[in-house]
């Protein structure tokens, strides 16, 4: 069965005559009769009275509501793929890790809903696992994600560093390692820490860190939000380390101290042992395809980072 012989079915159905048909499909009224004979032959039973006027056999008749649910299905599919070619998607969805939702998308965000008013966007703040496995799933269109090659390989996935940064240390204020310009590892691992719950790259960064160390990671605590990280450390009793980004409004706080790490005791950073962490966007081959989709994507690696973060630049 194919979809022009329903079609041809439904006109002759809707006009009461072949040659009628043949008129409404654009086609001559031998290839309306040959459409109808293939179709009666598939299905075993005739659909038409050949009479003066085309009527509906029985089979006709319980085939016509069917077809004619079809063709609507179809003709719905048809305008919702063109729509989605010409950039008339309802939505866009997009997950992002924690960071890059408070500081850096925001101005993206503005900036694609000026350029595309018509499309609902869509921000979920994820951690980077859970990010790439709804896009995997289709739940979303694009993610931007702490790089892992593990989760990000594959034929269909489209991968773009937007860029590194370091991992710094958030402490109170008045915390013991404040003293240090440059806090040493070997005296960071005595203190218990405050980490992302699991699934979230930064919690396994830190934890590898930590192996090649030789040294115990003394987790006390899980949170998965910056305002969280901020609230427990300021207490004084603990520690975290976390992304350059991710540490912007503590640098403001003068109940926060934010330091950079080293290998040794040291009044100088030792920048081959520098901890980083590496931010790629995702998405697959066939949704870059789509004008809004397309356009995000060109958005997000024109601005972020901002040109004005030298720091980050610097990093990279």
């Amino acid at each position: 069965m194919r979809l022009e012989q329903l079609q041809a079915f439904l006109a002759i159905a809707e006009t009461g005559s072949f040659q009628g048909a043949a008129r409404k499909c654009g086609v001559t009224q031998s290839t309306v009769s040959r459409q109808i004979q293939a179709l009666e032959s598939d299905l075993g039973l005739e659909l038409f009275h050949r009479t003066s006027q085309a009527k509906l056999t029985l089979a006709g008749e319980r085939l016509f509501p069917r077809a004619r649910k079809i063709a609507q299905e179809w003709q719905i599919a048809t305008q919702e793929i063109s729509d989605l070619v010409s950039g008339r998607q309802p939505e866009l969805c997009i997950a992002a890790i924690h960071s890059l939702c408070a500081y850096y998308l925001p101005p993206v965000l503005q900036q694609f809903c000026h350029d595309y008013p018509e499309v609902q966007l869509r921000v979920t703040s994820l951690g980077s696992d859970r990010a790439l496995k709804v896009l995997k799933d289709g739940l979303v269109d694009l993610a931007i994600v702490m790089n892992n090659r593990f989760l990000t390989t594959g034929r269909e996935m489209v991968v773009e560093t937007l860029y590194e940064e370091p991992i710094e240390l958030l402490i109170a204020a008045n915390h013991p390692l404040a003293q240090y310009e440059y806090v040493p590892w070997s005296e960071l691992i005595h203190y218990s820490q405050v980490v992302f719950k699991d699934g979230y790259g930064m919690q396994r960064l830190v934890q590898d860190k930590f192996e090649r160390l030789d040294a115990t990671l003394q987790a006390a605590l899980e949170v998965n939000t910056l305002d969280a990280f901020r609230g427990v450390v300021r207490q004084g009793e603990f520690v975290a380390l976390l992304p350059h980004s991710a540490l912007v409004e503590a640098r403001n706080d003068p109940t926060l101290a934010v330091r950079s790490l080293t290998e040794r005791n040291t009044t100088t950073p030792d920048n081959t042992a520098i901890m980083t962490r590496r931010v790629v966007m995702v998405t697959t081959n066939d949704r870059l395809q789509i004008p809004p989709i397309k356009h995000f994507w060109q958005l997000v690696r024109d601005n972020i980072p901002p040109k004005s973060d030298t720091a980050l630049r610097s990093a990279s």
